[in-house]
């Protein structure tokens, strides 16, 4: 009887240190029930950036055209970002995803899936998104498509950049040009308007 007492205070023990470790590699969080983490809320004709209905709502009103916002004013280096996103509405013709190492308008990695299954890692700087790798964004089958939510992570690490799309890999790009930076959401339009996109259960994770 004692031993089997031991037994399972040693694998209570390990249980809960477990999710220790866990809890702790974890940087930010955010459900948006609320706004404690300050994300921007910003609205023009072009496009809006706000809370909604438990969610975070980027809305792109215009043709070739990327809305984005972060959290508060942070500062990671190396990052592990997750989301669940969800076409609320517009064309599948779109793209959205997260942000890593934003540095201002012009500085920041981004990667990206759309509604229609294709996806892409991006390098923003003062002469536009530009695309690593690949010669043009790629179609996965493990991109859900039309309304269907995706959770999407992107990996900063080094100068690694690793997309992820419900679990599977599905680009991998190497660019040192920025080090570190706030993260966050992005998403836009290319010909046809209206892009709007939920996202909900974001995490930021040390790697």
């Amino acid at each position: 009887m004692n031993f089997i007492r031991r037994f399972w205070f040693v694998l209570i023990l390990v249980t809960l240190i477990s999710a220790c470790a866990g809890t702790s590699n974890v940087l930010l969080s955010d459900d948006f029930s609320g706004i404690s983490n300050n994300w921007d809320k910003a609205s023009d004709t072009n496009m809006t950036t706000d809370y909604y209905n438990n969610a975070y709502r980027i809305l792109v009103n215009v043709a070739n055209y990327d809305a984005w916002a972060n959290p508060d004013d942070l500062n990671f280096t190396d990052v592990q970002v997750e989301v669940d996103a969800t076409k609320n509405a517009g064309p599948d013709t779109n793209d959205f995803g997260i942000i890593c190492r934003y540095k201002g308008l012009d500085s920041y990695f981004y990667g990206v899936i759309s509604s229609d299954g294709y996806f892409g890692i991006y390098k923003k700087t003062a002469e536009g998104g530009k695309q690593l790798g690949q010669g043009g964004e790629q179609f996965s089958d493990k991109i859900l498509t039309g309304s269907a939510t995706n959770h999407v992570r992107f990996d900063c690490v080094g100068s690694t950049l690793t997309l992820y799309a419900n679990g599977t890999l599905i680009d991998e790009q190497t660019d040192s040009s920025y080090k570190d930076g706030n993260v966050g959401l992005i998403a836009g339009t290319y010909t046809e308007t209206g892009t709007d996109i939920l996202f909900d259960n974001f995490y930021v994770y040390k790697p």
